[in-house]
């Protein structure tokens, strides 16, 4: 295999490729989440100009070393992919910003009313009515009033909020609450990803979820005796928050694994349900939802048009029975 040379000019160059941009042309859908972009392919997977990381592993770097990790090449043939290859393809070279400050965690301004968040979550989303005020009623959800950034007007988000076991704000999720078209959704910059959405029950009990909605969705469906169980959202699928309430919470034995139906959701179970079994937490189970995800179910029981799940490729069914059951 002949040697392949680059120049110290072509190694940077390289690496300093805005990776939104070199991803959407490799035809990889990206989705918002806060000032980042996350892979449709990948939840636990962000990317902002030229870095990335994966919260799953709690790994990142610049865009060689993305390529490498993310399509398996070697080094020469992700200089080489990036650069464009021998059709010499000009992605996109992201802007060199300045590090910004680390702020001090601040919930966002509340609004004086929940009007707007009690009519997406109950009419958009289909929540019930009571779940919704038991975590408004338990400071873990609220609206906010925020100026943009140019102060030429307001907007509104839903917050959900996430506290550590002293009941200290340590981590806000905003969602926009538009009845029509994409909204935003990410977490506040300074929040600690350890203490995400959550409530803590006396039960034995923790289901995991991906996003806030998703948690609310499975409580509405499953409202007998809810509030004896405990339930987080990952906000992402991250392991953090899990293993910080296993730690703070030693009561919890069980743990159900009801992420989302699609190929990125089974995947992060499958790595999830690994990790807990290692750590000796044997009574590791995966919920499935019918559909895409919770929120897709809650929508099909109001007779709505729902989001169909997705299977990982393959002998699908054997796949699916190990998730829910491993031996």
């Amino acid at each position: 295999m002949s040697y392949v040379y680059f120049t110290e000019e072509q190694k940077e160059r390289a690496n300093s490729i805005d990776l939104v941009d070199f991803l959407q042309r490799q035809g990889e859908k990206m989705l918002p989440s806060g000032r980042d972009k996350r892979l449709s392919s990948d939840h636990s997977i962000t990317v902002r100009g030229n870095s990335w990381y994966d919260h799953a592993i709690e790994k990142g770097g610049l865009a060689i070393d993305f390529v490498k990790y993310f399509y398996g090449k070697t080094y020469p043939d992700a200089v080489s992919m990036l650069l464009g290859g021998e059709q010499g393809i000009p992605y996109s070279q992201s802007q060199k910003q300045e590090k910004e400050p680390s702020a001090s965690f601040s919930l966002p301004p509340k609004n004086r009313d929940m009007r707007r968040t009690f009519a997406y979550l109950l009419k958009v989303r289909y929540l019930d009515k009571q779940i919704v005020t038991d975590f408004a009623k338990a400071d873990l959800l609220y609206e906010s009033l925020e100026d943009s950034q140019d102060g030429t007007r307001q907007y509104h988000n839903a917050i959900f909020v996430g506290r550590d076991k002293e009941g200290v704000a340590r981590h806000a999720h905003k969602k926009g609450i538009y009845t029509y078209g994409p909204s935003f959704r990410g977490n506040l910059t300074s929040s600690d990803p350890k203490y995400s959405f959550q409530w803590v029950g006396t039960s034995d009990t923790l289901y995991v979820f991906e996003a806030p909605i998703d948690l609310l969705s499975y409580v509405s469906l499953h409202k007998e005796g809810w509030k004896q169980h405990s339930y987080v959202a990952l906000c992402c699928v991250g392991s953090k928050p899990i293993f910080q309430l296993l730690q703070d919470f030693p009561n919890m034995k069980k743990i159900r694994l009801c992420l989302d139906h699609d190929i990125p959701g089974m995947k992060a179970a499958e790595r999830i349900k690994k990790q807990l079994l290692e750590m000796g937490y044997g009574d590791t189970e995966t919920d499935l939802s019918q559909y895409k995800d919770w929120n897709e179910d809650l929508k099909a029981l109001h007779g709505q048009l729902a989001i169909p799940a997705e299977e990982l490729p393959g002998n699908q069914q054997e796949t699916k029975q190990e998730l829910l059951k491993m031996e």
